[in-house]
């Protein structure tokens, strides 16, 4: 087996295994919960959790999708977050390496599929992920080839500004509140790690995105425009795109522009 075979599964693995912790998050940090103690259990029967039962992927399959304990059925969230955080971490690595760039963004990557599924459920963004997550990605700036501290200090102020700005305007015109704070401190984590070029791109993707999906549900449901859609995960999906197509896309935009300016 060839070494670079052997990192791959090793990376794959990793990610996976990670993914598992990220579950625990999206379970207990919604409801304030320590995500270290205590040790993983059923919530229906508490039955803890033995390490054989806790490989990721494999373990789901093995119990057919039930605790080992009282039966109940295990949400299908599990193995996909398992499986998406895994995917996530082989994507960067083939694209980055085992580099500091692979490890802030596997953080990053990390913290936006936790956003994404309790945002979903939820529909709040945990100030215990983007606070600390802003901090963090400005002190990779430093170190960053892609990145500089001005680029991700201006990025954390345009990004955490912009939406800021679109936020109070919108409560102004209309006396309610139509963006939460959490996608505010989000936008502000995404530009301290992507830098202040990435936030248009995310704000355009993920409105894009976010409207086509959002027209569809209420055509689907036959519900009105005060149908509550959650806009977190939509920046997390700008931000993933950006971070492998980003500058493709950028200059396909430019390059289509400029044909038909000519």
């Amino acid at each position: 087996m060839s070494p670079i075979l052997v990192l791959t599964l090793f990376i794959s693995a990793f990610g996976l295994v990670v993914g598992s912790f990220l579950n625990v998050c999206i379970s207990r940090m919604p409801r304030n919960e320590s995500v270290v103690f205590p040790p993983s259990h059923c919530p229906l029967c508490k039955y803890r959790i033995r390490w054989f039962d806790n490989i990721p992927l494999l373990s789901y399959l093995w119990l057919r999708g039930r605790c080992r304990g009282c039966g109940a059925h295990i949400s299908l969230q599990y193995p996909l977050v398992e499986l998406l955080n895994g995917l996530l971490t082989l994507a960067l690595f083939w694209r980055f390496g085992l580099s500091l760039s692979f490890l802030a963004l596997f953080l990053l990557c990390s913290a936006l599929v936790v956003i994404t599924f309790i945002d979903i459920e939820h529909q709040i963004i945990p100030d215990e992920i983007s606070l600390p997550g802003i901090v963090i990605g400005f002190i990779f700036s430093f170190f960053l080839p892609m990145q500089t501290w001005l680029g991700s200090l201006v990025g954390i102020l345009l990004g955490g500004g912009s939406l800021l700005l679109v936020a109070s305007c919108y409560q102004w015109l209309t006396g309610k509140e139509g963006m939460g704070g959490g996608d505010i401190k989000l936008l502000a984590m995404m530009g301290a790690f992507l830098g202040w070029k990435a936030v248009p791109f995310i704000i355009f993707a993920s409105s894009l995105v976010g409207s086509v999906v959002g027209i569809a549900m209420m055509l689907i449901q036959k519900k009105d425009s005060k149908l509550a859609i959650p806009f977190g995960p939509y920046l997390a999906f700008g931000a993933v795109l950006y971070i492998f197509y980003g500058g493709q896309l950028i200059q396909w935009y430019l390059h289509v522009g400029s044909a038909v300016r000519g």
